[in-house]
């Protein structure tokens, strides 16, 4: 069954069964809380919250308001939400209003009411509302160092946590005496709920001790006020055993693993045996490249550890440390690399994506890696290692037809990766 084959389109099968895996269409009704005595305010932010938003109305008959913010184009209609579209992964005017207008609904609610918070990735970026003290224009700064600085999506988290109003269990303090219930989409690896838009609404153990080391561990230069707010401690966060969030129901409803599992079962049903690696896979893209490449390469030559034909399943989110200047994304350098260290192996492909549809700040998913890939583009005159050191794979992987464009997805649980190895003769 495998010789007949289409490589891309396994792959590519794969990739959407994972994305259709995470939809909240699928998992956002089996967790909606039970009907409050009061009301029923539904708030939220990231890529998948107007989608989960809108699975909420489709499935609530009682009345219910409320606010999510989404990023730009990721907007579904809804009747009873208002939906808010702000930029990602730079913070912007739109989602800074946004914030203000989800902390002051919740501001003044009873025991009798229930805050519906939908939760996903991007959620730092879109509820932007720093602390006194801290701009929008320090937090876009800080944002923009951090990103490029090849920080692990945890360390981000921590710094933004410490310089937010809103995130580290604030937005859930700001809603007591209410009871929260909190549903995310994670897109994180270990789907720590505190590391997920940085828990707005979970306690959080971590301090401006913890974000000071980080900002120097990577030589961020932060603005003196920004500093100042950190070294002072004003940035310190909701810690977990604050009585405020006693009434606090946090359920993660849709996981990288999950996806991973949902794009297994294509390639079982393909005759393809897959092996899930790990679904919280860090690292810099590259050397994760190199890595992958190494294994992908001992099971074609040696059947070992797993015998061809097989997929090798991976998920996560692998950092990229910015030194060139080109398009780049974590899934496109992942496989740039991958490419470069496999050398036109015959018989092993690879597709990466992110599974929001956006891999770095191009509205292009990831891409697809064939054994000829890197020889195409070769005689194109694009030398496939100054694509690399310039940070540069989807100039490389658009310039050979081989991108990938999904679209907004409107769901986000990390990173897909997928090797798939043919059996050699």
């Amino acid at each position: 069954m495998a010789n007949t084959i289409d490589p891309r389109d396994l792959l590519q099968k794969m990739f959407a069964a994972a994305v259709e895996a995470a939809q909240p269409s699928h998992c956002i009704p089996p967790h909606l809380p039970a009907k409050p005595a009061g009301r029923l305010i539904v708030i939220g932010a990231g890529k998948a919250s107007a989608a989960m938003a809108r699975a909420v109305e489709d499935n609530w008959s009682g009345e219910l308001s409320g606010l999510v913010v989404t990023r730009y184009g990721y907007a579904v209609p809804c009747e009873r939400i208002s939906i808010v579209e702000a930029a990602h992964p730079v913070p912007d005017a739109a989602g800074l209003a946004a914030a203000h207008r989800i902390r002051d609904m919740v501001g003044k609610l009873s025991a009798d009411d229930t805050v519906l918070c939908l939760i996903s990735g991007g959620g730092s970026a879109l509820l932007a509302l720093p602390l006194d003290g801290v701009t929008l224009e320090d937090k876009q700064a800080v944002n923009r160092a951090l990103l490029k600085s090849g920080a692990t999506i945890s360390e981000m988290n921590c710094v933004r946590r410490h310089l937010s109003a809103i995130k580290g269990g604030r937005l859930a303090a700001a809603c007591h005496p209410a009871t929260v219930v909190t549903l995310l989409i994670s897109d994180v690896p270990g789907d720590d709920p505190r590391d997920i838009a940085s828990g707005p609404t979970v306690g959080d153990a971590s301090t401006c001790a913890d974000a000071l080391d980080i900002v120097r561990r990577y030589g961020i230069d932060l603005p003196a006020n920004v500093r100042e707010v950190l070294e002072s401690g004003r940035g310190e966060s909701v810690k977990p055993e604050d009585p405020r969030l006693a009434y606090i129901d946090t359920r993660i409803i849709a996981t990288p693993q999950m996806a991973l599992e949902a794009a297994a079962k294509v390639a079982q049903a393909a005759g393809i045996t897959p092996y899930i690696l790990g679904d919280s896979l860090e690292g810099e893209a590259r050397d994760v490249g190199k890595v992958m490449a190494g294994i992908a390469l001992q099971v074609a030559a040696k059947n070992q550890p797993f015998k061809t034909p097989c997929v090798l399943l991976s998920g996560g989110e692998t950092t990229v440390t910015v030194r060139g200047n080109g398009r780049g994304g974590r899934n496109v350098e992942f496989l740039l690399s991958l490419g470069l260290t496999l050398n036109g192996h015959r018989g092993i492909h690879a597709l990466a994506g992110d599974t929001d549809g956006v891999d770095g700040q191009e509205e292009i998913a990831g891409a697809y890696l064939a054994p000829d890939s890197m020889q195409r583009a070769r005689d194109q005159g694009i030398k496939p290692m100054d694509s690399l050191a310039n940070n540069d794979g989807h100039g490389f992987f658009s310039a050979i037809g081989d991108s990938v464009i999904t679209g907004p997805t409107l769901t986000n649980v990390n990173d897909f990766r997928a090797i798939y190895i043919e059996r050699q003769r």
